[in-house]
């Protein structure tokens, strides 16, 4: 099967703008963009019912996603659109048919009064079952939003990227988030910005004096490591730029602070086999439901 775009369609405003997100996606890395519908079929006495008849499954199931190709093909005119259909759980049928493709877009709702995403259980069951990256984006999310603003200050499209950020543990990293990472600011054409929290030595949690030199060697060896950890991927990639920002702190709020000036942000997710609840970590947890910017979450082992 070709490789390939997939985007969650559910004709909510939140999945409307992850199409588009998808779609200026799909053209950066030069596949075709997949629409994919997952509807619940209706139980037959609730079908009989003047407002969820034969009709109204009609409109839900054929005429969005329909609709949402024709748009999309008119503004991305480079990008090739498919839709298909699937009847059934999207939390079981998006991993599914996701397996060959190369990201799977979803579309969040933005919290009300907060910048950030309100992830639901669909999503979140999707992302902890999906091992092909996942990208949630916010309802409202314009391409400008991704782009510095122009020399007057006006949001643009036409500007360069922000940078892409990735949230990394130096000491227990992995190849997969980082090259998906550095691959996306590569497509860009923007700076890479690693972002890694690190805790304190233990008597600053229990309120005894702080030693400030010690404190500065910890400093000193966690970015150290963070250097020797991406030295391999900078001569890899000797197009982008890295910016390293390795600070003690909780990694979540480094991350979360980041996605403010960040077009994409990056995380990881350890793959677990339990078929029991949504295993994707307390940081990666945090990020996707606080981060400005949208978040991709890359599965790895």
């Amino acid at each position: 099967m070709s490789r390939n775009v997939i985007v969650g369609l559910d004709g909510s405003s939140e999945s409307r703008a992850a199409a588009e997100w998808a779609a200026r996606e799909a053209k950066l890395r030069g596949l075709p963009l997949r629409l994919v519908h997952v509807w619940e079929p209706v139980p037959e006495p609730m079908a009989q019912a003047p407002l969820l008849g034969a009709e109204t499954q009609q409109h839900w199931s054929e005429r969005i996603p329909r609709e949402t190709a024709d748009g999309l093909r008119l503004r991305h005119p480079g990008v090739h659109v498919e839709v298909e259909q699937i009847s059934g759980k999207p939390m079981d049928a998006l991993p599914e048919v996701s397996k060959d493709a190369e990201l799977l877009v979803l579309g969040s709702r933005g919290l009300s009064g907060l910048a950030g995403f309100l992830v639901g259980s669909v999503g979140m069951a999707v992302i902890a079952h999906t091992e092909t990256p996942v990208v949630l984006v916010r309802a409202g999310e314009q391409a400008s939003d991704e782009h510095e603003p122009d020399p007057a200050g006006i949001p643009s499209a036409a500007t360069p990227y922000r940078p892409v950020v990735l949230g990394l543990d130096a000491g227990h990293s992995d190849d997969t988030v980082i090259t998906f990472a550095f691959e996306e600011a590569s497509r860009r054409g923007t700076a890479l910005k690693v972002v890694y929290g690190w805790n304190l030595p233990p008597y600053f949690a229990y309120g005894l004096p702080a030693d400030p030199e010690l404190n500065a060697e910890r400093g000193r060896q966690e970015a150290a490591a963070l250097a020797a950890a991406l030295r391999p991927w900078r001569q890899k990639y000797p197009d982008v730029e890295v910016v390293e920002a390795s600070h003690s702190g909780s990694p979540a709020n480094q991350v979360i602070d980041a996605s403010r000036e960040a077009s994409l942000v990056v995380v990881g997710r350890r793959i677990r086999r339990s078929p029991i609840g949504a295993h994707i970590g307390s940081v990666t947890h945090a990020v996707l439901h606080h981060a400005t910017a949208p978040v991709a979450v890359v599965a790895h082992g």
